[in-house]
């Protein structure tokens, strides 16, 4: 065999290991279950537990915020996010979470909010005048 096809076929392997790679680290979203069992990074989607609150002093510790919430399969666990509350946290209605899990604790790395739409479901009627009208 040529040194060229050697060479041709250890590059295709080399590249082809390479994509199994990392198409084999791809992130999906897991539960915090599923984060318990393993020390790597996951992304959690879930819901803020509103009747356990949050707790947020900005004087006393400005990136340190902790709010409770549920995830996909209703386990409720504590989130500690280092880092500001969020804008508009109150209003979001679905959370995605990319940390780790410590014991009973899910340390965020980051927070991804799904805010409600500015725009509603009323539709909208635009008459001959230009003049837009309403209905419920």
């Amino acid at each position: 065999m040529k040194k060229s096809a050697i060479i041709g076929l250890i590059t295709i392997a080399l590249c082809v290991g390479f994509l199994v790679s990392l198409s084999a680290d791809t992130n999906t979203y897991s539960t915090f279950t599923e984060a318990s069992k393993d020390p790597r990074e996951f992304h959690v989607m879930g819901y803020w537990e509103k009747e356990k609150g949050m707790h947020y002093d900005a004087l006393k510790d400005a990136n340190r915020f902790e709010f409770f919430m549920k995830d996909q399969n209703g386990k409720v666990n504590k989130v500690v996010y280092a880092g500001t509350k969020p804008q508009d946290f109150e209003r979001s209605e679905k959370l995605v979470l990319i940390g780790k899990m410590d014991q009973d604790t899910f340390y965020a790395s980051k927070i991804l909010m799904k805010c409600p739409s500015k725009y509603n479901n009323d539709l909208v009627e635009v008459n001959k005048d230009g003049k837009v009208e309403k209905y419920n």
